[in-house]
């Protein structure tokens, strides 16, 4: 009777959809609208196979930082690294949108060596100072390859009433410029995003939504969308809950010594029911 069982559990197992989980980086916080004075908000960063189900690794938080509404860097408190997730608190000190973000960018280099092997730059884990591309990369490096990647990850949270400031251009790499406010989603409604390429918009960037709760689905069912000529998206929101969005872009218009350009994006939202 037992080994009937097993085999009739192991003919399920098989028949399963097969989902291919890619890690995914996340910062959550535990709420995105707040009111009263002196909020605060506890946030937890991660990497994992699930969305916001900390089941991989911890994100570590040396590059994590918070704007507040009045332009200027706000401090993470509470500041604590475990295994599988990292967490922190920020005060609300004044109304408005306050932006918890990281972002990178930098030059990425591949190659031929004189015999027949594969060369990089920079390595795995390496943070290459202003000016090494030159002395890294052989000036005879066969099959050079060279891209400007840029990699941005943002949640947005707002105590009282919401402002713009935090929303404010860097021009560079890939960037979200709302034109819905991401503490203003609801259910029901669409939502458009504008994204930019070193301060002009993107065509055809190509962005994934995924709601929460993948991990009792049998489906990530994600949400596909692609950029206009204006770099704009448009999103209508199934049902309220909380959303991770992924976008990713890439073009021959890199500046030189580089010969492409990427650039990844990401941002965790809240969608409120009506």
């Amino acid at each position: 009777m037992k080994k009937s069982k097993l085999a009739i559990i192991a003919l399920l197992a098989c028949s399963l959809p097969l989902v291919a989980n890619a890690h995914r980086a996340w910062v959550l916080p535990a709420a995105t609208v707040l009111s009263g004075e002196n909020a605060w908000v506890t946030f937890d960063a991660a990497v994992s196979n699930d969305i916001f189900f900390t089941d991989h690794a911890a994100m570590r938080l040396n590059g994590m930082k918070a704007v507040g509404p009045d332009g200027n860097e706000v401090e993470l408190q509470n500041q604590h690294t475990g295994k599988y997730r990292s967490s922190f608190d920020l005060e609300l000190s004044k109304e408005g949108t306050y932006k918890v973000f990281s972002a990178s960018s930098g030059l990425r280099a591949r190659w031929e060596t004189e015999d027949g092997k594969r060369g990089f730059w920079p390595g795995r884990g390496e943070t290459p100072a202003p000016g090494e591309f030159k002395k890294a990369v052989p000036k005879n490096a066969k099959n050079l390859q060279v891209s400007q990647s840029s990699r941005r990850m943002e949640t947005f949270v707002t105590a009282g009433q919401p402002s713009k400031t935090v929303f404010a251009l860097q021009n560079q790499g890939l960037e979200m410029e709302p034109i819905t406010h991401p503490n203003d989603l609801f259910s029901g409604e669409k939502a458009q995003f504008r994204f930019m390429i070193d301060g002009k918009p993107a065509v055809g960037v190509d962005v994934t939504v995924i709601p929460d709760g993948g991990r009792y689905r049998n489906s990530p069912n994600e949400i596909k969308a692609t950029s206009d000529k204006k770099g704009v998206v448009s999103i209508e929101w199934p049902s309220a809950g909380r959303y991770w969005l992924e976008a990713e872009y890439q073009d021959d218009k890199a500046a030189k010594p580089a010969t492409t350009r990427q650039g990844s994006y990401s941002a965790t939202l809240e969608v409120l029911p009506q």
